[in-house]
């Protein structure tokens, strides 16, 4: 028979690994344009429970909301299941709380697109500031959800005390791809917005002074991701021998395919297909900092409390 922990460490990483896809989804509906497909209301779509429309923007709209709509029932379940199964203090039932946190701020976020209009072909600096704020969002509740799973699974707590130096190296990485996932939002809504029909029409468009601000952001977004792979490159050769396993090696790797996509992504216009694939990287490299962080900040002397009965 499979362990309560066991069992609860699996349905942690399959929440995770549905919020990935519902978080895919939501790009999705800002690549094709589909963010006004339920109008001005929410949560309800064009007034209705379920939708009459059959419209594909509608479709894709509603389903967005739909699977996310499960996704919050799922953390709800990771944090009844948290509750059950671990001894009160074990660190699992902390970032399954944070979950459930971060899940109704992303509903919220998400809200406020719909009913401040911020949606379609809204240009205006408010839906960029909303975008970027939804991608920290998502990154720390893709990011609370992985230390849930990771916890879950008996690794060892994180200390702190005394390693001060090495806590500053992984909060300055963090906060860097926070700013370099950022940019991408906003560097996507300018694509999404203002398609570009050549490379050379993307880099004139980009260097024109009367250029839209999103267009001229665009260029932040490449500058900003190859300093940050260098550091996090650096970070990983600094990290690997600290740690027994294999999470810096994955995360070096991660970086450099992320890098090549992101480039990719810039010669060939980001079609949605590959917008898509950049998204699903930036978050795995996110986790796998954050994993690292916490395996490399780990407290070998202490052992994790023990699960509840």
């Amino acid at each position: 028979m499979i362990r309560p922990v066991t069992r609860f460490a699996r349905y942690a990483w399959f929440v995770l690994a549905f919020n990935l896809a519902v978080i895919l989804w939501g790009a999705v509906v800002r690549a094709t344009g589909s963010g006004a497909g339920c109008g001005s209301h929410w949560p309800l779509c064009n007034g209705e429970v379920l939708p009459s429309a059959v419209k594909a923007s509608t479709v894709i709209e509603f389903a967005h909301r739909a699977t996310s709509g499960i996704a919050l029932l799922l953390v709800v379940g990771l944090v009844v299941g948290s509750r059950r199964v671990f001894a009160k203090g074990h660190p699992a039932r902390l970032w399954a709380a944070l979950s459930m946190a971060f899940i109704l701020s992303e509903a919220a976020v998400g809200a406020g697109l719909v009913l401040f209009e911020l949606v379609a072909d809204n240009q205006s600096m408010a839906r960029a500031l909303f975008m970027a704020t939804h991608l920290v969002n998502t990154f720390f509740l893709i990011g609370v959800l992985a230390l849930t799973a990771h916890f879950a699974a008996g690794a060892p707590r994180v200390a702190l005390a005394g390693r001060g130096k090495d806590a500053a190296f992984f909060a300055a990485a963090l906060l860097a791809v926070l700013l370099v996932g950022s940019s991408g939002a906003v560097a996507a809504l300018g694509d999404t917005l203002f398609p570009a029909q050549s490379l050379e029409h993307a880099l004139a468009q980009d260097l024109s002074p009367t250029a839209h601000v999103l267009i001229r952001l665009r260029l932040l977004h490449p500058t900003l991701a190859v300093a940050t792979a260098l550091g996090i490159l650096a970070l990983c050769a600094w990290a690997g021998p600290r740690n027994p396993g294999r999470l810096a090696a994955i995360l070096a790797g991660l970086t450099l395919a992320q890098t090549l996509l992101g480039g990719m992504n810039v010669v060939l216009l980001a079609p949605i297909p590959l917008q898509l694939a950049h998204l699903l990287l930036a978050d795995f490299v996110w986790m796998a900092l954050v994993l690292l962080a916490a395996a490399t900040l780990r407290d070998p002397a202490t052992a994790v409390v023990s699960a509840a009965a």
